[in-house]
């Protein structure tokens, strides 16, 4: 008798056992992907525009990245407390960061800040970062200032 004859008798050829042992590694690596994206499926956007803070409705606490522009009259800096205002065009949140900011922020620029909501509806940011060069401002804010009417670019655009 040949190792062929006795798999088959018991059943299950070599290459049936294979292929169940392949669409059983199939099965368990899309749910461990499908798991993974669930968790991190608010967490995989760089940014929240103010707009879409609004909109989702993030809960105080919720640790989330606010990007948009610093509104141009809403920076007021006290030593190492700041305030300022973020918007989108359409939507403003008011922002708190205690700390040294980047020397490139400045009002009507780029900014994206790490934080979270305070319980009275302000942002409070635990990490701020401002526009890379002079022609910065990330796609996703350009897209919502367009969207609103509010893109006022510096080159003509």
């Amino acid at each position: 008798m040949t190792t062929d004859t006795i798999v088959r008798k018991k059943g299950w050829s070599r290459k049936q056992k294979r292929l169940a042992v392949i669409a059983g590694l199939a099965v368990v690596v899309a749910l461990a992907t499908t798991l993974v994206l669930v968790a991190l499926r608010d967490q995989i956007v760089f940014f929240y525009s103010p707009s879409d803070v609004v909109a989702r409705e993030v809960s105080a606490g919720t640790p989330i990245r606010l990007g948009g522009l610093v509104k141009e009259g809403s920076w007021v800096r006290e030593g190492q407390d700041n305030s300022f205002t973020v918007t989108d065009g359409a939507t403003d949140i008011a922002a708190r960061y205690t700390g040294i900011l980047p020397d490139l922020f400045r009002e009507g620029q780029g900014v994206v800040a790490e934080g979270s909501l305070g319980p009275d509806g302000s942002f409070v940011a635990t990490n701020v970062l401002a526009k890379h060069d002079e022609n910065y401002i990330p796609k996703e804010v350009v897209d919502a200032l367009k969207a609103s009417g509010e893109w006022r670019p510096e080159g003509g655009e």
